[in-house]
């Protein structure tokens, strides 16, 4: 997780909401990445997305299971869908996301009984800190 912190920092750093993403299975990263939806002017680019994507491109497989990702904040709805598209066993995620959290928060996406894949999630692992970067990050933008 502290790993991904730092890479929330590198989107902070650029001027990117601060979150941070990595896929291991083991103690192998996969994938890793963070927020670039304003840089690259894409909707889709947050920090799971980018390590989804670069995971699966490693491993040649849209599918990886045995995989956790480990995120400082709690995914949405769009990558709480890629999560159990691609058969990632388990999340652990740092804050959580009172208005658009799809593990916990507003919607139960990871672990629905209605779907066929259901992951383990974690949450609140380095939450504090996630939750901070995230607080100092927009009180810098408002004021």
């Amino acid at each position: 997780m502290q790993h991904a912190l730092n890479l929330a920092l590198q989107a902070q750093s650029i001027g990117e909401v601060p979150v941070g993403a990595v896929l291991v299975r083991g103690d192998v990263v996969l994938g890793e990445g963070f927020n670039t939806l304003i840089r690259d002017h894409d909707p889709s680019a947050h920090a799971e997305m980018v390590a989804i994507r670069a995971a699966a491109r490693a491993e040649g497989n849209y599918r990886l299971p045995g995989t956790t990702l480990y995120v400082t904040l709690e995914p949405c709805s769009m990558c709480a869908g890629a999560i159990v598209q691609a058969r990632i066993a388990r999340v652990v995620y740092g804050a959580d996301d009172p208005r658009t959290g799809a593990a916990r928060s507003v919607f139960r996406i990871l672990d629905h009984p209605e779907l066929n894949h259901r992951c383990e999630v974690v949450g609140g692992v380095l939450g504090e800190e996630s939750g901070e970067l995230l607080r100092q990050f927009f009180r810098a933008r408002r004021g």
